[in-house]
């Protein structure tokens, strides 16, 4: 019998983890992610069952709850609606009359729940025209599952001041055999300011990308900083999706190697250009939905990392300030390197963090310093119908330095980037058994040297890694079904380190894990899938050396949990 290619089978599987809508090609981007609460189960374990029943536990992850302030908060309910269609979700945002602002802090706290047949879906939350969340869903049993999303929003608290637009989109298909909705709320909790909780330092306007449209693959508009802008970062939400190939575009290999999903080389990197010259690179995150690999057993319970809540990359773009000060509005382009021309599937999202000079009514300067030199290598073998390989190393790396004129001085900074990716990728005749081993760094180091006082430096390394094998070969005495097996490992991670004067104030090294195996049977019908999984996240909070990690453990057998615990802190 001729096997489907798995990245065949995928797409019929997850392929309905659908492309965000022409909408979200054009919206704005966020805040760092946060993580959503579990309760702990007590140490005693619990039985699971012998497979994967018609139900399951709710999917939970292993994120730490986000610290709140004792001060008092209000409340405000920004989503209250059922997706099972592509129209998107809007309503009028107005502040908390009860809690004015400044405020120590915001949080999003997202309720999801689902029941019946259903795909993954993706969609977006956005607020002010900015994007707060970018989400995948996670698939229901029968009689339904609920989840939960936390997320700090404090840095979009310039664009919460004002009554302003929501808008939110799940992509969803409901009919006979697709039955679930998704029924979401989403709250915003304001914490008034009080003892022990100062107002929050944030951004003094947090932009849009104006007129953003779409140029081929990349998305164009443009920006305008106030004249006396001292500081500007940008955060970019890029997925690759659409059901097709671009969203496993880790695993891609050019059309001669022979492989299924023949879309080039298996890099990807997001630049953010600003006037035609490239002002910012990153990698992006290898992001697993709950569909995906062909194995949605893998997910049901334990999602990839991030899977909920998709990360923003973040770009200082402050060493072309100088330029840009003049109140003109400056061409912006974001485009995905590696990707094949003419190919589609991502979705991107910027939005623009300004600070100002109070002092000054124009902030003058220049760029000083730029390089950006391309390097990578690669080796492919293989033939259609056969096995083949791909190993692939790609350094990258970026930099620039400016000066602003500023109400206290001139105030340099310099900042350098480092991109490092390798990718092991092997598959046998027919895929039958194809293996991925990849990982992903990305360094961002910057240096600020003010008129007066000590040098600071801030270091931000966010690191992946993916490692795995997919099986798929024919079911022994039945005539089109095939064994599918799965055993994963995924890592998300992030180090943060600031320091002033050679003094260490602020360390953090975060490390998001998920390692899973699953197997069931494909075509047959499903209660004669036989699927089996044993699934477990870990996430582990260090705060520099010498101190003790915190870190939550979660582990799922056949859709049940049997652990949930934390240690440390």
């Amino acid at each position: 019998m001729t096997r489907m290619p798995w990245r065949t089978l995928l797409a019929v599987l997850a392929g309905a983890s659908l492309a965000l809508s022409p909408v979200a090609a054009v919206a704005a981007g966020s805040a760092p992610a946060a993580g959503a609460a579990a309760a702990v189960l007590p140490s005693a374990v619990v039985d699971p069952p012998p497979e994967y029943g018609p139900s399951w536990d709710d999917p939970r992850t292993p994120e730490q709850p986000i610290v709140v302030p004792a001060s008092r908060h209000c409340t405000v309910r920004i989503v209250d609606h059922g997706f099972n269609n592509f129209d998107v979700y809007t309503h009028r945002f107005t502040p908390p009359a009860g809690c004015p602002g400044a405020w120590s802090k915001v949080v999003m706290r997202l309720t999801g729940s689902v029941a019946g047949r259903q795909f993954d879906r993706l969609g977006y939350l956005d607020v002010g025209g900015v994007r707060m969340l970018t989400l995948s869903t996670p698939e229901p049993s029968d009689s339904g599952i609920t989840w939960h999303v936390d997320k700090d929003v404090t840095a979009l608290a310039p664009v919460l001041r004002s009554p302003t637009d929501v808008s939110m989109f799940v992509g969803n298909v409901v009919d006979s055999t697709y039955t679930g909705v998704f029924a979401i709320t989403v709250d915003l909790d304001f914490y008034v300011t009080g003892p022990k909780a100062p107002a929050a330092a944030t951004a003094a306007q947090v932009l849009p990308l104006a007129g953003a449209t779409r140029d081929g693959s990349d998305l164009v508009g443009t920006l305008t900083v106030p004249r006396n802008t001292t500081r500007l970062l940008a955060d970019v939400y890029a997925t690759g999706s659409g059901g097709g190939c671009e969203e496993f575009w880790d695993t891609s290999a050019p059309a001669d190697s022979g492989y299924s999903c023949a879309d080039g080389l298996p890099y990807r990197e997001v630049d953010v250009s600003i006037d035609g010259r490239v002002a910012g690179v990153a990698l992006p995150y290898p992001v697993i939905y709950t569909g995906g690999w062909s194995n949605p057993f893998l997910w049901y319970t334990v999602p990839s990392p991030h899977a909920f809540d998709i990360p923003a990359l973040r770009y200082d773009l402050t060493p072309f300030v100088g330029g840009l000060t003049d109140g003109k509005a400056h061409d912006v382009r974001i485009s995905v390197q590696g990707l094949p021309a003419g190919q589609s599937g991502w979705t991107l999202a910027p939005l623009f963090s300004v600070w100002r000079d109070a002092g000054s009514v124009r902030v003058t300067g220049a760029t000083t310093r730029y390089a950006a030199p391309p390097s990578h290598g690669t080796a492919v073998s293989g033939s259609s119908g056969g096995g083949g390989s791909l190993g692939l190393t790609v350094d990258r790396t970026f930099g620039a330095t400016g000066y602003l004129n500023t109400s206290l001085g001139k105030v340099t900074t310099a900042v350098d980037r480092a991109l490092h990716n390798t990718s092991q990728h092997q598959w046998t005749a027919g895929e039958a058994d194809d293996r991925l081993d990849a990982t992903w760094r990305d360094t961002t180091t910057v240096v600020t040297s003010p008129a007066k006082g000590p040098v600071s430096i801030a270091t931000d390394q966010v690191r992946y890694a993916k490692k795995g094998v997919l099986g798929f070969v024919p079911h022994p005495g039945i005539d089109g079904a095939f064994d599918v097996t799965g055993d994963l490992a995924i890592t998300w991670g992030e180090l943060t380190r600031q320091q002033t004067g050679g003094r260490t104030l602020l360390e953090r090294d975060v490390t998001d894990a998920y390692s899973g195996t699953a197997s069931w049977i494909y075509g047959v019908p499903r209660e004669e899938r036989h699927a089996h999984a044993d699934t477990t996240a870990r996430y582990t909070v260090a705060a520099g050396a010498g101190t003790a990690a915190c870190t939550h453990r979660l582990r799922a057998v056949n859709g049940v949990f049997v652990l949930d615990r934390e240690t440390g802190g």
